[in-house]
């Protein structure tokens, strides 16, 4: 974890730890929901195990401490109302249940940061873009979750559009 003043980091580092947060963030909501354990046991563990730790000799980037426990803590306290968005988001016979897990996480942490209107919902959708492609560089999902995200984004923030 960063040490010190966040006043002495650029405007760029600011948005790396951002965006390292939200895959953070997305990581966590996944752990939750196959290992059950809470949300304070995996945000201690993410942030003294994962923020800006070396694995193979490459160090992970620093996220922002402050928005990965925000989006985290909003994503479970409003899990089911982030969940009904999301199911009137996805096509006809499609819910939330079927989706895959990970997709299902970073909805989940997507429509937390929708609630919040600290964050403009099309860079919202941009950066959980981002991370779609992080976990499925080859796939389909990213164009999948723009779309959903999209509509999620529409129905949260009307007046963004």
């Amino acid at each position: 974890m960063t040490e010190g003043p966040r006043t002495s980091l650029s405007g760029n580092q600011k948005r790396k730890m951002k965006t390292a947060s939200r895959l953070y963030a997305v990581q966590a909501l996944f752990q939750m929901e196959h290992s059950s354990q809470t949300v304070e046991w995996v945000r201690n563990e993410f942030l003294e195990h994962r923020f800006g730790a070396v694995y193979d000799g490459d160090e992970l980037q620093d996220g922002d401490i402050d928005h990965f426990a925000r989006v985290l803590e909003t994503a479970v306290n409003y899990q089911a109302p982030i969940d009904q968005m999301t199911d009137r988001a996805l096509v006809a016979k499609w819910k939330i249940a079927r989706i895959d897990p990970t997709i299902r996480a970073l909805f989940r942490a997507a429509g937390a940061e929708l609630r919040d209107t600290g964050t403009p919902p099309k860079v919202v959708i941009k950066e959980y873009v981002d991370v779609a492609r992080a976990f499925f560089p080859e796939g389909k999902e990213p164009s999948f979750v723009n779309a959903v995200l999209d509509h999620m984004a529409r129905e949260a923030r009307p007046e963004a559009f």
